[in-house]
């Protein structure tokens, strides 16, 4: 039985580095099994995984992501994908007529691709395994659905690179309970409430530095400015909607 702790939650890192340790296709299978029972739109398990380990296919996938290192040098690399594809081809397989071109069934595809997401990382978590999840899933969707083949209505939404742990990174920061839970309803930030939950997170070392190598008088200008920026958060938006035009969720 595999239960997502609290403790291997509050100690959870996102790993770039790996043993050669073979990540078996058994339990592998066990783990995404498992992960199955996940919650689902209408039992309807919208999402499909693709499982690479070729290195010939990570070479192919790297660009997409930016070639970062892990996705070449992990044993196994996860696309997970929103899908509508199989839904659809069942619908039309038994007298029904699907609906499900639209913008909304992209949307809950995608949280179910996202909730078993999450859940799979747990339980590599509580097995031991060491993972990363790769944001750059979103950015250059077309590339990785040209490698993977990936037909009509079915989009990539998130990516993990997965192995043995060759390394014990320190632990991010978080943001404290209180700035991200409202009761009752939403209650909007003041200046003093932004002093008090970012400034901790500010007068960390590590980020002191990232402004004093990259010459910016605050963190947030890190982000604004250099990690994602206007222009680029623009391209890859158009990108990601020429994507969901092209796979079928939008007009």
């Amino acid at each position: 039985m595999y239960l997502c702790s609290m403790k291997n939650l509050m100690t959870r890192r996102s790993i770039r580095q790996y043993s050669d340790k073979e990540v078996t296709e058994a339990l592998l299978n066990q783990l995404m099994t498992a992960a199955a029972r996940t919650q689902t739109m209408g039992n309807l398990q919208l999402y499909s995984v693709v499982v690479t380990r070729s290195p010939e296919m990570k070479q192919k996938l790297a660009p997409a992501h930016f070639n970062q290192p892990m996705v070449t040098n992990a044993p196994v690399v996860l696309t997970i994908c929103a899908d509508f594809r199989r839904t659809t081809r069942w619908c039309e397989e038994r007298k029904a007529q699907p609906g499900y071109d639209n913008f909304l069934s992209y949307q809950n595809a995608a949280i179910d691709a996202l909730l078993y997401t999450q859940t799979l990382c747990c339980l590599m978590d509580e097995e031991g395994l060491g993972y990363c999840y790769l944001g750059t899933t979103v950015y250059m969707p077309d590339m990785i659905i040209d490698t993977l083949q990936l037909p009509r209505l079915v989009m990539p939404v998130a990516t993990l690179t997965v192995g043995w742990p060759a390394e014990e990174p320190p632990l991010s920061d978080r943001l404290p309970l209180e700035s991200f839970v409202h009761q009752e309803t939403y209650q909007d930030y003041t200046r003093q409430a932004i002093d008090k939950y970012y400034t901790p997170k500010e007068l960390l070392p590590e980020n002191q530095q990232f402004c004093e190598i990259n010459h910016k008088e605050t963190l947030a200008q890190i982000f604004t400015d250099i990690r994602y920026t206007r222009k680029d958060n623009e391209a890859m938006s158009a990108g990601l909607l020429k994507a969901l035009k092209r796979q079928g969720f939008l007009d």
